[in-house]
């Protein structure tokens, strides 16, 4: 055998093996409205983020993040709550919320708060750094070019302002969807218009709310899809509301549910027969 290869396999043999590589540690920021009325999505992004080699944790010490107060001029309120996050989130290489709205404000609006007290500052601009929401992080941090998931139909997605203005989520979950079996995906003439939302919004300015979810519930319908999709509940549980006062047949469900292959659990505001009574 000539040396040089007799060199490099004995180099080869001696070399300590590689450590295993370490699954990210990640937290789980569950979202209010998921926890409450949805806790599928809940289960479905622990799902998709297992099977991208994740270890996933759901901090039992979380809480709202805040949202609420802060849209409504709250600030006092708003950093009494982002300490706890911030508190409950340390530690983890990363803090994932299928919601852009969620995800958006640790990762936007936390750092401004404590502008006041630099130590606070820092951990809140360290938990921004960590923060993602759920189709942003399986499609640019880890990588995910497909899934396993099959759902028969035609479906539309709706880009919810948050997630598409503040995270630029836009093609990550179409992306994700092209990998869907038996799926197929039918654009809205307009998905990046508001669908009235808008959190506390609503509540405020209800006509004017529900005349933009008029329009969404038509741009909808022209679609000619079974199934809304959407990353953010808030918005989903809006247009389904407005859906099903209109007798429409349409179906709802976050877009983390069919990629999970949840697809087969009843629609946001079906009753669910498994339940007893």
């Amino acid at each position: 055998m000539h040396p040089i290869f007799a060199a490099a396999i004995l180099s080869a043999v001696s070399k300590p093996p590689s450590p295993p590589i370490r699954p990210r540690r990640v937290a789980l920021f569950v979202t209010c409205l998921v926890d409450l009325f949805r806790p599928s999505v809940g289960f479905a992004a622990v799902k998709l983020l297992e099977e991208a080699g994740c270890a996933v944790e759901v901090p039992a010490a979380q809480v709202c993040c805040g949202q609420p107060a802060y849209n409504s001029g709250d600030r006092k309120t708003t950093r009494a709550i982002a300490a706890q996050v911030i508190d409950a989130f340390e530690g983890y290489d990363a803090v994932v919320a299928p919601s852009g709205s969620c995800g958006g404000m640790l990762s936007h609006h936390y750092p401004g708060l404590f502008d006041d007290d630099p130590a606070m500052k820092l951990k809140a601009e360290n938990l921004a750094e960590r923060s993602y929401e759920l189709m942003a992080f399986l499609v640019d941090v880890l990588g995910v070019k497909k899934v396993t998931a099959r759902y028969d139909g035609a479906v539309t997605y709706h880009d919810s302002c948050s997630g598409l203005r503040e995270l630029g989520v836009k093609d990550q979950p179409r992306h994700l969807l092209g990998s869907v079996a038996g799926l197929t995906l039918r654009e809205m003439k307009s998905p990046e218009v508001c669908c009235g939302f808008g959190g506390t919004f609503c509540v405020k300015y209800p006509e004017i709310s529900n005349a933009m979810v008029g329009e969404k519930s038509a741009d909808i319908a022209a679609a000619g899809a079974s199934t809304l999709l959407a990353g953010d509940l808030g918005c989903l549980m809006n247009m389904a509301g407005k859906l099903q006062r209109e007798g429409s047949a349409v179906q709802v469900r976050h877009v983390a549910e069919v990629l999970a292959g949840m697809g087969d659990l009843p629609a946001i505001g079906e009753p669910d027969s498994r339940e007893p009574g």
